[in-house]
C-alpha cells in the first residue's frame, strides 16, 4: 500500500515539472540581415546655366490694365470713354513708346523706363498737341518723331539722361521743357523757325558759354520765358529775344553784366541772379534801371552796396551779399523833396518787398529809406 502511494507522488512530481519545462521560452536562434548589395553610382546630369536676363533686374514688370472699349488701346495704357482724346501710359513701368492710336491729343508717358523714342509708335499720331516724356531714361530721340507730329504743342522731357536739344523739333512747339538732362549742347538751327515758342526750360543742365552761340536764339521771336538756371554760365547770354518777360539765370558763375545789356529789352518784368558771383566791379551803377522791370533777384552773390533801380520794380531780393550800409537818399528814384511835394502817394517809387538779411547791417532802418518807399509793406533786415 506504502509503495503505491510513493509510486503516484513520484508521477506527480515528474508531470509537474514537465508542466513548468514547457512554460519557459525557447531561445531563439539570432536572424542574420542579408548583406546590402551597393548599386553602381549614376552621375547626375548637370544644370545647365541660365542666360542672364536681357531686361534690367530692377524694373518691375509692365502694368497691364483692362481690356478697353477702345480696340486701339495698347494693354500697358489707360484709355477711358470719358478722355476719348487721351492715352495715359504714365506710371506703368514701360520700357518703351507703345503704338498711338490716331484719336490721341494727349499723350502721358511720364514716370516709366523709356530709354529712347523713335519714330514708329508715331506713324499715325499725327493729331498729338501733348507729350509728357518726363522722369524716364531717355536718352536719344529720333529726328524722325517729329515729322509724325507735325502740329505738336507741348513738349515736357525734364528728368531724363539728354545730352544735347532734340533737333527737328515742329514750328508749331509753344513749350519745350528739357530741364534736369544733361544737355551740353545745342545743335546747330535747334531752333530754327520756332516763332511760336512761349516757354524754354533748359534749367539743371551742363550749357556753358560756348554752347549758346550769338544765333542760338534769334527765331524765337514770342519767347516769354528763358530758364538757364544752374548751368555753367560765366557771361550773360547774347542773342536773347528783345520780347522777354522772365529771364532767369541763377545758380551760374556770372561775374560780369555789359552796362547796356538790357537796353533793348521792351516787356523785362523779372530778372534772376540768384546764386552768382556779381561784385560792384560787374554790375554798373545803371545796368538794372529799366522800367518795365517788377521782380529782381540778386541774393547770394558779393554785391557791397545797392544797385539804383526804377521807381517801377515792386520786389528787390538783396540777402546774403556784402552790404554794410544803406542810403535811401542815393538809390530813392526821386529827391526826397520832390516826393514831398507830391499829392498823391501812389506816383512815387513802387517797391514794396525789400530783403537785406544776411549782410552786415544793424537795425534800425535808415528813415530816409522809410521816406523814399512809402509803399513798403515788408522789408527783411
Amino acid at each position: 500500500m506504502k509503495a503505491g502511494a510513493g509510486l503516484f507522488s513520484a508521477l506527480a512530481l515528474f508531470l509537474l515539472m514537465e508542466a513548468v519545462f514547457t512554460q519557459r521560452p525557447r531561445p531563439r536562434k539570432p536572424t542574420r540581415r542579408p548583406a546590402t548589395v551597393k548599386k553602381p553610382s549614376v552621375p547626375r546630369p548637370a544644370v545647365p546655366i541660365q542666360p542672364e536676363p536681357q531686361e534690367p533686374t530692377d524694373f518691375p514688370p509692365p502694368i497691364l490694365g483692362p481690356p478697353s472699349v477702345f480696340h486701339d488701346c495698347p494693354r500697358e495704357c489707360l484709355c477711358t470713354p470719358d478722355y476719348p482724346n487721351s492715352l495715359n501710359c504714365e506710371n506703368r513701368n514701360i520700357r518703351a513708346v507703345p503704338v498711338i492710336p490716331f484719336r490721341t491729343h494727349y499723350l502721358y508717358l511720364q514716370n516709366n523706363y523709356i530709354s529712347e523714342v523713335t519714330a514708329e509708335p508715331f506713324v499715325n499720331a499725327t493729331e498729338v498737341r501733348w507729350v509728357n516724356l518726363a522722369n524716364n531714361r531717355i536718352h536719344r530721340i529720333d529726328n524722325q518723331v517729329f515729322e509724325k507730329i507735325p502740329a505738336l504743342l507741348y513738349l515736357y522731357a525734364h528728368r531724363n539722361q539728354l545730352k544735347e536739344v532734340p533737333s527737328g523739333l515742329p514750328a508749331s512747339l509753344e513749350q519745350l521743357r528739357l530741364s534736369r538732362n544733361h544737355i551740353s549742347k545745342i545743335p546747330a538751327g535747334a531752333f530754327k523757325n520756332m516763332g511760336n515758342l512761349t516757354l524754354l526750360d533748359l534749367y539743371h543742365n551742363q550749357l556753358s558759354d560756348s554752347d549758346l552761340a550769338r544765333g542760338t536764339f534769334k527765331d524765337l521771336k514770342n519767347l516769354v520765358q528763358l530758364n538757364l538756371a544752374h548751368n555753367t554760365l560765366k557771361k550773360m547770354p547774347d542773342g536773347v529775344p528783345s520780347g522777354l518777360i522772365q529771364l532767369f539765370l541763377d545758380r551760374n558763375r556770372i561775374d560780369d553784366i555789359p552796362k547796356d545789356y538790357f537796353k533793348d529789352f521792351t516787356h523785362l518784368a523779372f530778372v534772376r541772379l540768384n546764386y552768382n558771383q556779381l561784385s560792384d566791379k560787374g554790375v554798373p551803377k545803371a545796368v538794372f534801371n529799366i522800367s518795365t522791370l517788377l521782380d529782381l533777384q540778386l541774393s547770394h552773390n558779393q554785391l557791397t552796396s545797392v544797385p539804383l533801380f526804377s521807381s517801377h520794380l515792386e520786389h528787390l531780393h538783396l540777402n546774403h551779399n556784402d552790404i554794410n550800409s544803406i542810403n535811401g537818399t542815393l538809390i530813392c528814384p526821386y529827391s526826397l523833396q520832390a516826393l514831398g511835394d507830391l499829392s498823391d502817394f501812389s506816383l512815387g517809387p513802387r517797391l514794396r518787398y525789400l530783403r537785406l538779411d544776411g549782410n552786415h547791417l544793424n537795425p534800425p532802418i535808415p528813415l530816409d529809406v522809410i521816406l523814399c518807399f512809402r509803399h513798403l509793406r515788408s522789408i527783411v533786415f
